[in-house]
């Protein structure tokens, strides 16, 4: 080996070495210049967190701090906004041994510590476990010992909070805009609901609220804010402790917002960008205004629903007081003051009662909806609206083709009339051969009739239906 690789080889070690001695460099939440939040509906989150620091010249440790508890560290990706080329990253580590009472005590199982009493004396111990704890003092073993545990030193590799560690070369010594991006769990959104309905049951207020309950381990201060809608598909990974969301929906007032929610197609889903920035604290529920829309037009809708069994078995006796559903109805268009993609939620109704006082009267799921689609929800069963069917007939024709009679009563004992729709879901191949009233037929395997129902008085659907399987 010559003398220059020698002198070569022992300057290389002797940068190293002082890459190990140097003092890292800690980039915290006050070098915080910008961040954006975009949050999805499967408990996921992308941070992009801008930070701003001056850093010298020559290979350096940096610790980014303050990232969130629940980082997927496979995801992060650095760069550089101000030189990209001059920055590069030669190693990365995730930190997230954190610093607590416990993981203090099993650092030094094995190790000397001090037992302070209260006098101020103090006793010479050696930690043998956690669980008691255990300690050795001068040859003998103590379950417990009473006073003060008192450490000589903090153990390496303990932090206080998830930190990125980052081996770095940087080519020359200045300010550098340092933009970090990584994927983080226990954060999500959903969408709530709330819909006040008018006396005569056709109009209604809209309210939307975007609902985010945050347990990534990390605040968002001053954030902007994305929510993407949508289900979009994530590759499987090996099972990760993630601590399980519970929303508790709250029924908001109708006011309108300050600001609002924008939307955009975005790939095969729909992004929700928040006309300004909001602050997202660790462990917080937060509620922003998504929608208003006053004096939508709904239609209320009575269904008694039917089943493909009914025609598969004799049946000797009325099959009586079957619940009649109770569906809201509206389309969700433009010229309704709606016409915006709607993400999926729940949606609460709410109806006024004598006193002015109002309740809720249902509350269901929709699924994410399109502009100019219509939306279904169901309010429940009626009570003063029941149904009843017999099954007059059921006759066997030939192999695989039979023929059933059913007669189907409809009591409305309300003071306004009713229309009924009666949806049977016929099996097979189907044919109603005779009735009493005239049916669509809206699908392959459905039939459908709308019986009007006088107030405070009943009506009867009777059909024949030959079906092959």
């Amino acid at each position: 080996m010559t003398k220059r690789l020698i002198a070569l080889t022992l300057l290389a070690v002797f940068a190293m070495t002082q890459v190990v001695a140097a003092a890292p460099v800690s980039i915290t939440r006050d070098d915080q210049r910008e961040v954006m939040v975009t949050i999805y509906n499967g408990n996921l989150g992308l941070v992009k967190d801008l930070r701003e620091i001056r850093l010298d010249a020559g290979m350096l440790e940096a610790r980014f701090m303050d990232v969130a508890a629940q980082i997927d560290p496979t995801s992060v990706h650095l760069k550089s906004l101000t030189d990209p080329a001059g920055l590069k990253i030669l190693e990365q580590n995730y930190e997230y041994d954190l610093l607590t009472s416990q993981k203090l005590m099993e650092k030094y199982v094995g190790r000397k510590v001090r037992l302070y009493q209260s006098n101020g004396s103090f006793q010479e111990a050696t930690l043998l476990s956690t669980q008691g704890p255990v300690y050795e003092i001068n040859g003998q073993i103590h379950m417990g010992y009473y006073g003060n545990l008192v450490l000589p030193s903090l153990p390496e590799n303990l932090v206080s909070k998830p930190t990125l560690v980052w081996l770095l070369r940087n080519t020359k010594p200045a300010p550098q805009r340092i933009e970090a991006s990584y994927l983080t769990g226990g954060i999500n959104w959903k969408a709530d609901y709330v819909m006040v309905i008018n006396a005569a049951d056709n109009r209604s207020d809209l309210t939307g609220w975007v609902t985010i309950d945050n347990k990534s381990g990390a605040t968002y201060k001053n954030a902007a804010l994305k929510l993407v809608a949508g289900d979009i598909n994530r590759a499987p990974e090996a099972p990760r402790a993630r601590r399980a969301l519970e929303l508790a929906a709250k029924a908001a007032s109708g006011n309108m917002a300050d600001r609002d929610f924008k939307s955009e197609g975005f790939f095969e889903y729909h992004l929700y960008t928040l006309d300004g920035r909001t602050t997202i604290k660790d462990n917080q529920t937060k509620q922003l205004s998504l929608l208003t829309a006053t004096d939508v037009p709904v239609d209320k809708h009575f269904i008694f629903y039917g089943a493909a069994d009914y025609y598969r078995t004799q049946y000797g006796m009325p099959i009586s007081n079957q619940k009649v559903g109770v569906y809201l109805e509206l389309k969700n268009s433009k010229e309704n003051r709606l016409g915006m993609p709607l993400p999926k939620g729940k949606v609460r109704v709410y109806k006024a009662d004598t006193s002015g006082s109002q309740q809720l009267i249902g509350e269901d799921w929709i699924d994410h909806t399109p502009k100019d689609e219509r939306i279904k929800i169901k309010m429940g069963e009626a009570f003063d609206v029941v149904g009843e069917r017999v099954q007059k007939d059921w006759k066997r024709i030939a192999p695989n083709l039979y023929e059933i009679e059913w007669e189907i009563s409809l009591r409305n004992h309300k003071q306004e009339a009713v229309t009924v729709e009666v949806v049977e879901t016929m099996p097979g191949d189907w044919e109603v051969i005779k009735a009493s009233h005239p049916h669509e037929k809206p699908q392959a395997f459905t039939a459908l009739w709308k019986i009007p129902v006088p107030k405070d008085s009943s009506a009867k659907l009777s059909y024949r239906v030959r079906v092959r399987w």
